[in-house]
């Protein structure tokens, strides 16, 4: 029996760019023709979709430069989605009904190349793990840092998708200490009660203008923590801030510490511009004297990390040693009120939009 499929289906596209964070105003949920595909493409039915702060950047207007391509008005958005195969080109090795993951989520439907389909791994407890941000972290731990026996690891924005897995990844590749940032004492308290942080730093909102005296003055009262915290400095850091943050961990890094940098939320997410900056001063001769290493991780430079991610993330979740908050918000019609709350700070770890049955 063939599945009667739907002659429109929805899809959320920018209404117009965005003048500083996103508001649901921005974009539109639109009814769109379903096409049919073509020889080398597999159409899918989404199930979930990841929300991320990284979009602030691509609908801005200004992104260059960057691993994917920018957003103008009247696209489609577009990011990591987790569907089910519901038509397949003759002689391709996937069926209907597998689930595959994909680039091409923010719709209800989705016509993806056979190459760009990924099978879910079936070692997973729950399929949408697979969309998690994890492999930045344990890419950038690995690849760039490396974590030894005996490490102190700070790792900033520490309950975002990126950081509520760091941490637990450091520790498990045998950091001593690990230490988090936030912007609130609720989600500090559940890094520390629910994934294992010894210490989380409460630093306050990054995400609006400073003038100098104020990024001074933030510099000092987080300095002033993660010297309580690390008072004999970091090892480690795994950035995915920036800001004041940064500068500070410069300051606080140990001789031969190894920094990656794997997001800049403070440009990212600053109420004003675009997000396709993040300036950041940082003391050059620190660096220098301490011989430390900073270096930005790309995943699209470590090819071969996504799969033994995902084999090492599967048993640790299996056997417990590893937890993935997760935030579902249900229905495409809320996918610009989740980018907004993701963007204000209100969710915590990875956070989806999941999608009903429909057509």
């Amino acid at each position: 029996m063939t599945t009667a499929l739907p002659r429109t289906v929805r899809e959320v596209r920018l209404a117009t760019p965005p003048r500083g964070l996103p508001m649901p105003s921005d974009f539109a949920v639109v009814e769109a023709p379903l096409p049919a595909p073509e020889p080398d493409q597999v159409l899918v039915r989404n199930r979930q979709f990841l929300v991320f702060g990284g979009l602030r950047t691509l609908i801005g207007g200004e992104a260059r430069n960057t691993p994917v391509p920018g957003l103008a008005r009247g696209d489609a958005l577009y990011g990591p989605a987790l569907g089910e195969v519901v038509l397949a080109p003759p002689g391709s090795p996937l069926r209907p009904g597998d689930l595959v993951t994909h680039l091409l989520g923010w719709r209800e439907y989705a016509l993806v190349p056979e190459a760009q389909c990924t099978p879910v791994d079936p070692a997973l407890p729950d399929p949408v793990a697979q969309l998690s941000s994890g492999s930045a972290a344990y890419g950038a731990l690995t690849r760039l840092t490396g974590v030894r026996e005996g490490d102190v690891v700070l790792v900033t924005g520490a309950a975002g998708g990126v950081g509520s897995l760091a941490g637990q990844i450091a520790r498990l590749l045998g950091a001593a200490r690990v230490i988090g940032t936030t912007g609130s004492p609720r989600k500090a308290e559940r890094l520390v009660s629910e994934l294992g942080y010894d210490a989380v730093l409460t630093a306050g909102s990054w995400r609006g203008a400073h003038d100098a005296a104020d990024s001074r003055a933030a510099y000092r009262a987080f300095a002033a923590q993660l010297a309580e915290a690390a008072p004999d400095g970091i090892d480690v850091l795994l950035d995915t801030v920036g800001g004041t943050q940064l500068t500070a961990a410069v300051d606080a890094a140990r001789q031969g510490a190894r920094f990656a940098l794997v997001g800049a939320l403070s440009g990212q997410l600053a109420a004003e511009g675009s997000g396709a900056t993040a300036p950041v001063e940082i003391d050059a001769f620190r660096l220098i004297v301490k011989g430390v290493s900073l270096r930005g991780y790309i995943g699209v430079d470590h090819p071969e990390v996504e799969a033994e991610w995902l084999g090492r993330f599967a048993a640790w979740l299996r056997s417990g040693e590893i937890r993935f908050p997760l935030t579902r918000i249900t229905g495409i019609d809320r996918a610009p009120w989740a980018l907004r709350e993701l963007t204000e700070g209100s969710q915590f770890g990875t956070v989806v939009v999941e999608l009903p049955d429909h057509g």
